[in-house]
């Protein structure tokens, strides 16, 4: 299998690594870097548990390679809280009870903070549509539209 030589830029560092050309971005993020918040779910791009934000966007890491995200930012759960200190999102995901099991929770709140970065005040049916892509299988989804309702600005 041929290899490459990247650099992946990740939670605000750079990582030079030698990866196959069939490396998912989600396997290099999870066996080569121990960064496991992000989860593999289906691996086909259907659960929303493999989300990370590149250049601010949500993608799902199982579906893309990792040669193919050198030199763009990448941000992982790992990388949003400020040391001790959680983020906005995921602290109103704390208060609000919107983690059970917890397997959903990193791509649910990456997802969010893509959406409220774009569009810092989404109507209910916004925020709907944004996680869409983001299964849950321990909630009916209430308290995690519920703390994204509550995060946004007014």
């Amino acid at each position: 299998m041929e290899k490459h030589q990247i650099l992946l830029k990740i939670n605000g560092e750079s990582f030079p690594l030698e990866v196959e050309s069939r490396e998912t971005l989600l396997q290099v993020l999870r066996d080569r870097l121990d960064l496991t918040g992000v989860k593999e779910g289906c691996g086909g791009g259907e659960c929303g548990s493999c989300t990370v934000l590149i250049n601010g966007r949500p993608m799902n890491s199982c579906l893309i390679l990792a040669v193919a995200v050198q030199g763009q930012d990448i941000l992982t759960i790992e990388g949003l809280a400020d040391g001790d200190t959680l983020h906005p999102i995921q602290q109103s995901f704390l208060e609000k009870g919107a983690i059970q099991c917890g397997f959903c929770t990193p791509g649910m709140i990456l997802t969010t903070k893509g959406l409220l970065d774009e569009h810092p005040r989404p109507s209910e049916q916004e925020v709907r549509r944004a996680l869409v892509g983001n299964f849950c299988r321990c909630t009916g989804y209430t308290k995690i539209l519920e703390a994204v309702m509550d995060v946004r600005e007014d």
